[in-house]
């Protein structure tokens, strides 16, 4: 296996289809059900990209990024949001939050790969 990405979604289906596209990239990943579990994960493992949604309970996605940020080996690890959201406000708060991508739900398989290569390098 590759790097690991740290999957945060609500949604069982959306995590397996991000897992299953991943994983068929050569990708290890890692789930959690929100921002909050999302942030226990990744204190337990260490993750080359973290994946997130925006809407979700317990702790959405903008306060999962600005925690995360704060946890010791993640100010550098690239963010990607995927969430249905499309708003340019929206978009602004995540970047200032430190997300490094954004991509809007549902995704074409071949762009996720895409995006994670990119920001892996």
């Amino acid at each position: 296996m590759g790097k690991t990405v740290l999957c945060v979604d609500d949604s069982a289906s959306m995590r397996q289809m991000v897992r299953l596209t991943l994983t068929g990239g050569g990708y290890a990943v890692v789930e959690a059900v929100d921002g909050r579990d999302g942030l226990v994960k990744a204190r337990a493992n260490s993750a080359d990209l973290v994946i997130t949604d925006l809407n979700m309970p317990n702790m959405d996605g903008l306060s999962f990024i600005r925690e995360l940020r704060g946890v010791a080996g993640y100010k550098g690890v690239p963010i990607v949001l995927l969430t249905t959201e499309s708003d340019e406000e929206k978009k602004s708060e995540a970047k200032a939050a430190g997300a490094t991508a954004w991509i809007t739900k549902p995704f074409q398989p071949e762009r996720l790969l895409a995006v994670a290569k990119k920001v892996l390098g």
